[in-house]
């Protein structure tokens, strides 16, 4: 353990406030595994609000300090009101978007680690679109029609969950020889950008103002990366419908030569946060979705603007997030860091939703 953070922990511990009374909490999915383990490491105690299918996992790991269980991951609402009787911090996670409206997480006064602000943006594939251009990056060409089709596309529909949902189109013909498929359904049409898909986990840090990389993975995605072992000839007498359900991640390290760009494209993604969700913008855990092509050009396909699940490939660390702190450190060990040096500096509202209540 470095110097800083034996330093750190101390502090911690001639707090009573801080080491007895705060808990950090999670839904008991996703990435709550590394959350809660990196809020333990940090001194704090530890809450998982579990399904009855996943109480057990849960009760079985030592740095749990307590679960909670519900019926289904939608009633965590429900539990609201004790909650906000607690010092509670909730660090949301995947499970949290899927689960809950953004009326549920807005009506939350639990003290939030993130910016709520930002999920409107986040929800919505033409804000966000906006937002990655507003920011310089490069996005997909969209067509707004079938007829101006005049390249592979994916057809992408609105509310598409886990991996299901898309449509591959050839040209503006078999647009139309298909278009019955897509009566009443509110779709986008997105040019299929061919290259190694690469997502980057970052960390902003509202305290500090700096950003780091924290590691980077791909998605092994079923059926899809299963389909690419199937000779072309083979699958065209196949009525099979692709599909990106991810199931695991592997880990990946970008060239050195890359790293930049990558770096800065995080920069320009926070800074234009600022401009369009109020001062405190995009902060914390967050990952840049992107594809690379063969000439190394970065295409962004979306931004996730919180801890993502192929972070859990790292929950020892990872190349990048070694270099920064030489010693084990996760992205939620980051996040658990980021509210400990929030309390060592009376700063914790920095590191909070503008709605929570302290």
């Amino acid at each position: 353990m470095s110097m800083m953070v034996e330093t750190q922990r101390e502090l911690l511990d001639e707090d009573p406030e801080a080491r007895q009374f705060y808990t950090i909490a999670t839904l008991g999915s996703h990435s709550a595994l590394q959350i809660l383990k990196g809020a333990h490491d940090e001194g704090f105690r530890t809450l998982a609000i579990a399904s009855r299918e996943t109480e057990r996992l849960y009760r079985s790991f030592a740095f749990v300090d307590e679960v909670i269980v519900i019926d289904q991951y939608s009633d965590f609402i429900t539990l609201v009101p004790e909650l906000e009787k607690r010092k509670i911090i909730v660090v949301p996670h995947g499970s949290f978007v899927a689960y809950l409206s953004l009326d549920d997480h807005k009506q939350m006064r639990i003290p939030y680690f993130g910016n709520k602000a930002v999920l409107d943006w986040e929800a919505s594939r033409e804000l966000q679109r906006q937002w990655l251009t507003r920011a310089g990056l490069k996005v997909p060409r969209q067509f707004r029609t079938g007829a101006e089709i005049d390249r592979p596309v994916i057809v992408k529909l609105y509310g598409a969950q886990g991996g299901k949902g898309y449509m591959f189109l050839r040209d503006a013909l078999d647009f139309e020889e298909r278009a019955s498929l897509l009566a009443r359904q509110n779709y986008i049409l997105q040019e299929y950008i061919i290259g190694v898909p690469l997502y980057i986990h970052y960390f902003y840090s509202p305290l500090t103002g700096r950003l780091e990389i924290m590691s980077m993975d791909r998605r092994y995605e079923t059926n899809v990366d299963s389909l690419g072992r199937i000779p072309s000839r083979a699958q065209e007498s196949m009525d099979i419908d692709p599909s990106y359900v991810v199931v695991g991640n592997s880990p990946l390290s970008l060239r050195e030569s890359m790293l930049a760009e990558a770096y800065r494209m995080g920069e320009d993604v926070v800074r234009v946060s600022q401009e369009i969700c109020g001062p405190k913008g995009l902060f914390g855990a967050f990952c840049i979705e992107t594809i690379i092509t063969p000439d190394a050009q970065f295409y962004i396909m979306e931004i996730s603007a919180r801890i993502v699940a192929g972070t859990n490939l790292f929950i020892d660390g990872s190349p990048y997030s070694y270099l920064n702190y030489s010693e084990p450190m996760s992205t939620g060990r980051r996040i658990a860091r980021e509210i400990k040096n929030a309390l060592l500096t009376n700063s914790l509202q920095a590191v909070l939703d503008d709605s929570s209540v302290l």
